[in-house]
């Protein structure tokens, strides 16, 4: 899966325990947990609880929850006894076979579908065809940098060809999902990820848990405040390389997800250029107006949507679309380093 670029950071200088607490009530203390297992990047999961055990209960609930969205997303591995987007995307006899899916691939894939509507295009699983081939070309320059190319113009236009959406078919009742375009491939690599942390976010709501935080890859979910009340603190990383200011902002949240998707960590060298992996839909190259895109929103899912969307879009298309949504806020950052936000944005500023 395509990994979001690692731009968020926790500001982890939070007390070990709360402010003090009255004679019955109880203290609660602060633990983490870590796993480099799913969607190839690292997750932490940070909370407040009354003890260690506590603690565990909840974050073991939370990997193994995405533990198996890793399994059920991943366009790469195929797991015994388990339909998923790789089988998804095998051939058998030259054509995709009509797979029977579990309920969160269909899910997963409408809200795709909606996403791909509302970002007039510019975030469209169906462009596996064209992904997967700048993913090989990267993995060989990246191992290989003195033979490092680009992908043929007309290689990329012709997997172009094959991601129209509309070939991808969901039968909600049946649960099942066919490609009627043999040549197409499905990427979930700008959804995948934040889906499922707002999935599994959702669920610890659901359960009455506060006071969690979840970072997936630089994809942060807080899931209420902390367990003084207090506002968890979010960092967005300086896409450029400035000891004197490592973060751009730093953002008070309670209950909101923080994404961002930036060119300046998963990319490769060809002649000295940058080419990184946020591919533009039309030019089928790497787009060029942006360092980083930061979303705030109360969704992971949409932040991880709008976040490589709005880095596809031109800055006025963008700042439009993120202006009619309610509750979601952006700051671009240009490659000169100009920094520019949404209208709301400053009021989650802690400093």
């Amino acid at each position: 899966m395509k990994i979001k670029c690692l731009t968020i950071l926790f500001v982890l200088c939070i007390l070990s325990s709360c402010a003090p607490l009255s004679p019955n009530e109880k203290t609660l203390d602060k633990f983490s947990a870590y796993s480099f297992d799913y969607f190839d990047t690292v997750t932490t999961v940070s909370g407040y609880a009354e003890s260690q055990e506590a603690f565990d209960e909840i974050a073991n609930s939370v990997l193994a929850d995405l533990g198996e969205y890793h399994r059920l997303f991943t366009i790469y591995h195929r797991f015994e006894g388990m339909e998923n987007l790789c089988t998804i995307n095998e051939l058998a006899n030259g054509v995709h076979r009509t797979v029977t899916v579990d309920r969160r691939i269909i899910d997963m894939l409408m809200y795709a579908k909606d996403m791909y509507e509302k970002t007039n295009g510019r975030v469209n699983i169906a462009m596996g065809s064209v992904l997967s081939i700048w993913h090989d070309y990267r993995e060989m320059g990246m191992s290989d940098p003195a033979s490092a190319e680009l992908p043929p113009m007309d290689q990329l236009t012709a997997a172009a060809e094959h991601t129209d959406i509309n070939c991808l078919v969901i039968d909600e009742e049946s649960s099942t999902v066919t490609l009627t375009d043999p040549a197409m491939k499905l990427d979930v690599g700008a959804i995948a990820k934040g889906y499922a942390v707002e999935m599994v976010a959702q669920r610890l709501e659901e359960q009455g848990v506060t006071g969690f935080v979840l970072n997936v890859g630089g994809n942060v979910r807080t899931v209420g405040a902390k367990g003084n009340g207090e506002k968890w603190v979010v960092g967005i990383e300086n896409p450029t390389d400035n000891e004197e200011k490592p973060y751009l902002a730093y953002l008070g949240l309670a209950g909101e997800a923080l994404v961002t998707s930036g060119s300046y960590q998963r990319y490769y060298l060809v002649d000295g250029k940058r080419y990184h992996h946020i591919i533009d839909p039309d030019t089928l190259m790497p787009t060029e107006g942006f360092t980083s895109v930061s979303i705030l929103t109360g969704s992971s899912a949409d932040g991880d949507a709008l976040s490589t969307a709005l880095f596809c879009m031109s800055f006025e298309d963008g700042l439009a679309l993120i202006e009619s949504m309610p509750s979601t806020e952006a700051m671009w950052v240009f490659h000169d380093g100009r920094e520019v936000t949404s209208s709301g944005f400053d009021t989650y500023r802690t400093k």
